[in-house]
């Protein structure tokens, strides 16, 4: 630990040299982006301390150096602070997104993954959507706001965390042991929302996330006495975990719906015909109506949205071709509604599981959080800073299916709100984590316009 935090200190202190940013903000923006896709900071690399660097030296070159730097592990998280003048009446805002990013294999992509490339109208490198054109345009934003002569009426914090990818600690440390540092009325995550268009420009609509489900992996185990295999016994490990897992792929848990699912569905159902717009009817007309649900359940778009779901993702058996199994084991991947306690999904697989299987919980991404309230002050900003650009496009509050670093900072009572300004052609653009990762070059600066509107809103 305190060799890392030596290397990361280390890389701090031989940032580059400021390059003289260009006269055009849109060629400043450009410039800065291609330098952040093309640090690859996945990962194992230590590159994440870099990219701190160079993002701290464009903020202090322009008077925001209130900025610290927290080691953690093989990454860092960066935190700033714009102090408005005087003693604010107001509590500041939080604004976060994360320097991290999934690994990219060059064999597998048409191009390498960390050369920024434009092309057809895209800026195309690992990174581009997830999320570094987020932090693009909080950069920005921030810097244009300054340049302006912009005064906060309240303190805009600035967190940037380096592992949100992997096992968030950034973000779980901001909200325990760095709690005075990031402590805000509310905050805007970028790493969330955002709109999406058909290929022939109709409007799908801008998401503000409000709620996330709950992270968890849990293990079903099936032990067993073993024996040779050439005297196979109807009790076996391996058929016990088949039969628990076969019950859990036809269980459904029961249906919850909260305000961001209730906003959303309101929202959708003008917009869907036939069956399933009518399933939206009725289930906001009649949250106990199980069927309803169960049809916008069974919607591929849909899955997800009416209640927790579990999933087998992982399996590991025996111990020899020719002996009987002495134990069996899956791993069963949870994304759990809010207002469910994960330990009533534990027991509720334990039921599922039946007496032969034991289920323990393996791994965890964050406390059970609830939705956060829809503050009219921040639908407000982001309605206007969306519509100013896309009049009429209707925002609709989303509950992802995911976790973010917000799960960390609702745990601890700050309401958080994925507000991404990003637009991408859907389906054809939904590539995070996946092959060919790219945004539209017009999406880029129209992401960096709105955060821009918000902040001035928000924090004026």
């Amino acid at each position: 630990m305190l060799k890392s935090a030596m290397m990361i200190v280390a890389a701090l202190a031989a940032s580059p040299a400021l390059i003289a940013s260009p006269t055009d903000p849109k060629e400043e923006a450009r410039e800065l982006f291609k330098q952040v896709v093309e640090i690859p900071t996945v990962q194992g690399r230590g590159e994440v301390p870099r990219l701190i660097a160079l993002l701290s030296d464009r903020f202090r070159a322009e008077g925001l150096s209130d900025i610290t730097v927290k080691p953690h592990g093989e990454t860092a998280s960066m935190i700033l602070r714009w102090s408005a003048p005087g003693k604010p009446k107001l509590k500041p805002i939080l604004l976060m997104g994360h320097l991290d990013v999934v690994e990219a294999n060059r064999s597998d992509w048409q191009d390498d993954p960390f050369i920024f490339r434009e092309k057809d109208g895209y800026y195309w490198g690992r990174g581009t959507v997830d999320n570094k054109a987020g932090i693009l345009a909080i950069t920005m934003s921030l810097l244009h706001l300054k340049r302006s002569g912009f005064t906060p009426a309240r303190d805009i914090i600035l967190l940037f965390t380096g592992d949100e990818e992997t096992d968030g600690e950034g973000s779980r440390l901001a909200a325990s042991q760095w709690r005075s540092l990031i402590d805000a009325e509310f905050a805007l995550n970028s790493d969330s929302g955002g709109g999406g268009f058909t290929a022939d420009g109709k409007a799908l609509g801008y998401g503000l996330q409000t709620a996330e489900k709950t992270y968890r992996s849990y293990h079903f185990t099936a032990r067993n006495r073993g024996g040779h295999s050439s005297r196979p016994r109807p009790d076996n490990a391996i058929y016990d975990l088949s039969a628990a897992l076969t019950r859990l792929s036809a269980h459904r848990f029961t249906p919850v719906m909260n305000e961001t699912t209730r906003a959303y569905l309101t929202e959708r159902a003008k917009q869907e015909t036939g069956g399933l717009g009518d399933a939206m009817r009725r289930w906001l007309a009649d949250e106990n109506d199980g069927n309803a649900a169960d049809i916008i359940e069974a919607d591929e778009k849909e899955i997800g949205l009416t209640r927790t779901r579990c999933v087998a993702t992982r399996l590991a058996g025996g111990h020899a071709d020719n002996a009987l199994p002495q134990m069996a084991q899956a791993t069963v991947n949870c994304r759990i509604i809010p207002g469910v306690a994960p330990e009533n999904v534990l027991a509720e697989l334990q039921m599922i599981a039946g007496g032969d299987i034991t289920v323990t919980q393996s791994d965890a991404f964050g406390d059970a959080t609830p939705a956060s309230p829809l503050r009219p002050d921040v639908v407000n900003a982001y309605t206007q800073a969306v519509q100013k650009r896309f009049p009429g496009v209707p925002i609709i509050p989303q509950m992802s299916a995911g976790a973010t670093d917000s799960v960390f900072i609702r745990a601890i009572g700050i309401p958080a709100y994925g507000v991404g300004g990003e637009w991408l052609i859907i389906p054809e653009d939904e590539r995070a984590h996946g092959l060919d990762e790219r945004i539209p070059v017009k999406s880029f600066y129209d992401n960096i316009d709105i955060w821009t509107d918000m902040l001035r809103d928000l924090a004026g």
